[in-house]
């Protein structure tokens, strides 16, 4: 049987989007003519991906500039590629607050080869998108911001979901990062059956920067979902 990191590295690699975008809103691929993204992708995914062992999807929104923007590795900042996965991104410094959270959790479940044993992240859109705004410059933009923006790249996002899920993705349920990015694939879903149920968990982004007093209470909740469903 093949490795999952194989599939992961082709689907990542073969990831273009041809659907015709709103206008002023750019699609990010991380994947696309970035030589030192590929390099550090490859790395990670052969470091913990390389056998063929079932995972449950954890899916967030889609990539942003400093984390799988950065990385090719999603709620992967260049810090914790670095210090905790052990690979160096030479000539690439970003932090990213998800990064931070998503890392305390890893930790706290028992640390990435066990985490990353039981669990595959992507995003619902598994490529990012980036708006001009008033002021000339190019911030991060969720496929959802947008009713025309979903509805030009939803079939996208279903044929890149059916991709990963061939790979040996594990269906009984998937876990979700944001609570509005919920509602949209939970329509995904009604139409499609990809999984049997949904695990919805506040988005890391917020957390970080709303609800950061919390951050305990909130690393405990995803802890107490991620190990209910592992039993």
């Amino acid at each position: 049987m093949a490795h999952l990191a194989d599939g992961i590295l082709r689907f990542n690699d073969d990831l273009v989007l041809k659907e015709e975008l709103p206008k002023d809103i750019k699609v990010l691929n991380p994947f696309k003519g970035k030589e030192d993204i590929l390099k550090l992708s490859y790395k990670f995914y052969k470091k913990y991906y390389s056998d063929p062992r079932p995972r449950k999807l954890i899916l967030g929104i889609n990539p942003g500039r400093l984390g799988a923007g950065s990385t090719g590795i999603p709620f992967t900042d260049t810090k914790r590629l670095a210090e905790v996965c052990g690979i160096p991104a030479p000539g690439l410094h970003t932090h990213e607050p998800s990064s931070v959270f998503v890392y305390e959790v890893i930790s706290r479940y028992g640390g990435c080869e066990k985490f990353y044993a039981d669990f595959y992240i992507n995003s619902v859109c598994p490529l990012g998108f980036v708006k001009q705004n008033d002021k000339g410059n190019w911030i991060n933009y969720n496929y959802y911001d947008d009713l025309a923006l979903f509805e030009a790249v939803r079939p996208f996002m279903i044929s890149s979901l059916k991709k990963q899920l061939a790979m040996g993705i594990e269906t009984s349920v998937c876990y979700v990062l944001g609570k509005k990015n919920a509602k949209f694939l939970q329509r995904i879903n009604e139409e499609e059956h990809f999984f049997d149920s949904l695990c919805v968990l506040d988005h890391p982004r917020y957390i970080m920067q709303y609800k950061m007093k919390m951050k305990e209470t909130y690393i405990d909740a995803y802890l107490a979902a991620l190990n209910r469903n592992e039993k």
